[in-house]
């Protein structure tokens, strides 16, 4: 990607401040790369060098997390909370716990989340947190001590009206509560509005589980409407199977598609006849084990010891698993293979060298910041019942979040359009999420 030359200077500078922090350069190349119309066309966004000041987190924390195992060992792991940018609402973005977390990840995750808030029109500000904590094979008491010393730190850096963070890679209901109940224990409030993703029980929202899932297949179907086609029929490859995967498939087939292969970090499950949503739902929610299992209680399925899902044919792709999953070579497979459309339910899933493979095809493509913005509206949809003491129904909430999803997809074409590139979902989502922040920028003076 060829950038204008004025933003590859400010690249240039990112990756000078930033030594080592892959992802970020990558996501921030991302963004700059649909900018040039955008400077051009406002000299003031340079002059106020608004762009340099986004690429600048406002803060960034990192703090040692001391926690003790089953067996009375002291372990220590690192914990990170960048506050990204704050210009239209409080800092707002999940919490990973997983061991590749370190300081560049919660910085891409960070970016790309203030312009995923932006186009919700909700709110939210931009921020990210984790820690290299590993959750796989740890006791309930083990994660329960982490999560309460994770918090004995962090709490001080939030509040409903600062920093509100939720759940991301490795961290679901069970942490989030563990997480608030210990942030109610140091404050003495009861501030149910400073975490989402939680249980119903304690203030969470109806919708929040399914919320990515759901609200990346709505994405999806908008832009197959925009060429006279739906989920009807369709075949459809989900990559992950955690909950942003688990939901996809179920909304998937709620609107007539038929999701035939869904992976983990240790392979591939196939199923022509299309996943079991019960099963795996028992198998990685329920008995929360590996994806392997699935080929051992159904007959019709094979399970593919380190797979590519990519390879095999379909008519959808929705990568849910993690960064940089799709190569260019996997592009290439899905656009060979027939693939019509791509929603990206992970937060920057494809690498660059994919995207261009995309967008040179000319298929539908959803970018992460668009197309899985479901999550964090409906986490913002939770802060509006909190702050209101309120509990909304089912499908109320999911009304609300398929006319979000609705409102992103056409704002995303009408930035496209607007700026020369119509069709093109990227340039329309980094230019729509930019600008709002931009403004907001301006109106509030030297911040």
């Amino acid at each position: 990607m060829t950038l204008h030359e004025d933003l590859e200077a400010i690249y240039q500078d990112v990756i000078r401040r930033n030594p080592g922090e892959a992802e970020f350069h990558q996501a921030v190349k991302e963004v700059l790369g649909s900018l040039g119309p955008v400077v051009a066309k406002f000299p003031e966004f340079a002059s106020e060098r608004i762009i340099e000041r986004i690429c600048e987190p406002e803060r960034q924390i990192i703090f040692r997390v001391p926690w003790q195992d089953d067996r009375g060992n002291v372990q220590i792991n690192r914990g990170f909370r960048v506050e990204f940018n704050s210009a239209l609402g409080p800092y707002k973005g999940g919490l990973r716990f997983h061991p590749s977390v370190y300081l560049g990840i919660i910085k891409f995750l960070g970016f790309e989340q203030i312009f995923k808030n932006s186009l919700t029109g909700m709110p939210i500000g931009g921020g990210k947190g984790g820690s290299d904590f590993d959750p796989k094979g740890r006791s309930d008491g083990e994660i329960m001590r982490f999560c309460q010393s994770f918090m004995t730190e962090l709490y001080r850096h939030l509040g409903e009206y600062t920093d509100v963070p939720a759940g991301d890679i490795g961290v679901g209901g069970r942490e989030i509560g563990y997480m608030f109940g210990q942030y109610k224990r140091i404050t003495n409030r009861y501030e149910a509005g400073v975490l989402t993703g939680k249980a119903l029980i304690i203030g969470g929202s109806k919708v929040r589980t399914e919320a990515t899932g759901y609200g990346c297949t709505f994405f999806v179907n908008e832009m197959l409407r925009t060429r006279e086609q739906s989920f009807e029929g369709k075949r459809v490859l989900v990559s992950g199977s955690g909950n942003v995967a688990i939901y996809t498939l179920e909304k998937v087939r709620q609107l007539g598609g038929k999701v035939v292969a869904m992976s983990d970090s240790g392979g591939v499950i196939y199923d022509a006849n299309g996943i079991d949503l019960d099963l795996i739902k028992e198998i990685k929610e329920v008995e929360r084990k590996r994806i392997s299992v699935y080929a051992e209680r159904c007959s019709s399925s094979k399970y593919l010891a380190h797979g590519n899902i990519w390879d095999i044919p379909c008519d959808v792709a929705m990568p849910s698993a993690t960064q940089n999953e799709i190569t260019g070579r996997d592009a290439e497979t899905l656009v060979r293979n027939g693939c019509i459309a791509v929603g990206e339910g992970a937060n920057m899933p494809t690498t660059p060298e994919g995207v261009e493979v995309f967008l040179q095809a000319g298929i539908l493509y959803g970018p992460g910041k668009a197309a899985n913005a479901g999550g964090v509206a409906t986490s913002a949809l939770e802060m509006q019942q909190n702050a209101q003491r309120d509990a909304w129904k089912f499908e109320e909430t999911e009304r609300r979040l398929q006319e979000i999803m609705r409102g992103i997809h056409e704002t995303c074409v009408h930035a496209a359009e607007e700026f020369g590139t119509p069709g093109n979902l990227v340039n329309g989502a980094n230019i729509a999420g930019f600008m709002k922040v931009a403004q907001a920028m301006l109106a509030q003076g030297l911040i």
